[in-house]
């Protein structure tokens, strides 16, 4: 199916009064829309290939939608036709692009979601979230989705694969219903990350607190500023593995400074529970092996890595969210020994990359320039020879270094066993 939009309405979109939601069609015929950062991103590509008047211009562009989620990397969406083709299976499906008013459902970032008997939640289309946003404004309890046309099963019982004719709306809404279309994915609440992984005391011991240095018998240095309806300012509870104690507000304030992943490192002793991922942009890790040997590994051969990343757009988790980052120096080619532990060490770099760890969008300490992507606390010798740069071999301490760095970013041989 091809949807191509007329210029008015791409015209209309360029006033702050209408929001783009991108959808995808199954092979049932049904409507599915993306997530808010893919819908951003696929829009940022759609009006940059449409020039910067509407309506001019040829659509001969390709979106690739790992860029904006790493989950979608095997997908691309080809404009000229209007479809979204999956790179290792060659699945094509139909894409179409809806103008939602700011007022709107869309508008708002409300998206309604449906249960099927595998516990799995489902988006309706775009237009049936707005028109049941619409019936709850009116009150109703009881929506009929079939005035839409669109081809639902009789009956409200729903079983995977298909969807409620018939929606009944309970007040108040489920949170499901509320996510918003500018959060994407929802992440957990982080009240619950921190009583995941720590137990309340029931009397503070009598010592510092190192995240806000105030008593722990005392209020929380961070209770002026941080809100939560669960947690009190006076609350304390220690770490479940490391045992090191905090005032659980200051664990809360800390995490949503973070990358609010769902992991949580101790401030102490930098133990991670949970499992951390970073904000690594969408790219491609290859792995080669040559004989030639490298200073100080003349028993085995050489292993070579070679990691690509494009320039590209930053996403929610990034600095700068929306604008371009650069990504200078790519592709970057990483050398081990083709030894037991060099073997073990790409094992778990495979494992940070798939995770998002080895590199970061931020500022260059070499050049001073913002927004690139930079290495993260991960290093790698980018040299067979150190002579060349000083980024090389020999370096008889760099294997155990680089695994206490990936250590502690939480990926230690436990990763591989939980293959």
């Amino acid at each position: 199916m091809a949807m191509a939009p007329s210029p008015s309405l791409a015209q209309v979109y360029t006033s702050p009064v209408a929001v783009a939601v991108w959808e995808w069609q199954d092979g049932l015929g049904t409507w599915h829309p993306y997530s808010a950062a893919v819908c951003s991103y696929i829009e940022q590509q759609f009006v940059q290939q449409k020039g910067q008047r509407f309506g001019l211009g040829s659509l001969a562009h390709s979106i690739p939608l790992g860029q904006a989620d790493p989950l979608l990397a095997p997908y691309i969406i080809d404009l000229p036709s209007w479809t979204q083709f999956r790179q290792d299976t060659g699945t094509m499906r139909a894409v179409r692009r809806h103008l939602f008013p700011q007022h709107s459902a869309l508008g708002q970032g409300i998206i309604w979601e449906w249960l099927s008997d595998d516990g799995s939640w489902t988006a309706y289309e775009a237009s049936v979230c707005d028109y049941l946003e619409q019936q709850v404004a009116r009150g109703n309890q009881l929506v009929d989705l079939a005035p839409l046309g669109a081809s639902f099963p009789s009956g409200p019982t729903s079983s995977p694969g298909s969807i409620p004719a018939t929606v009944p709306i309970q007040m108040p809404k489920p949170s499901r219903v509320q996510q918003a279309l500018a959060g994407g994915t929802p992440r957990p609440e982080p009240e619950q990350v921190i009583k995941n992984y720590t137990e309340e005391l029931k009397t503070a011991p009598d010592e510092d607190c190192i995240i806000c240095m105030e008593k722990l018998s005392m209020a929380s240095g961070y209770s002026d500023v941080t809100d939560s309806r669960t947690i009190g300012p006076v609350a304390v509870g220690r770490l479940a593995k490391c045992s090191h104690t905090f005032h659980l507000l200051c664990l809360l304030a800390m995490y949503c400074n973070g990358n609010k992943d769902g992991s949580l490192q101790c401030p102490s002793c930098k133990t991670i529970y949970g499992e951390k991922t970073g904000t690594q942009p969408q790219g491609k890790m290859e792995v080669f092996r040559f004989q030639v040997s490298l200073p100080g590994h003349e028993d085995c051969g050489t292993i070579l890595i070679v990691y690509t990343i494009p320039h590209g757009i930053q996403g929610p988790e990034h600095p700068n969210p929306g604008k371009p980052f650069t990504a200078r120096g790519f592709p970057r080619q990483c050398y081990l020994p083709d030894s037991v532990q060099g073997r073990k060490v790409l094992e778990l770099l495979k494992v940070a990359w798939k995770r998002r760890l080895i590199f970061t969008v931020g500022t260059s300490s070499t050049t001073g320039e913002t927004d690139t992507v930079v290495w993260n606390e991960i290093h790698h010798k980018t040299e067979m020879d150190r002579n060349v740069t000083g980024h090389g071999y020999p370096d008889p301490n760099y294997l155990q270094n680089v695994l206490a760095e990936l250590a502690a970013q939480g990926v230690t041989e436990d990763c591989l066993e939980q293959q």
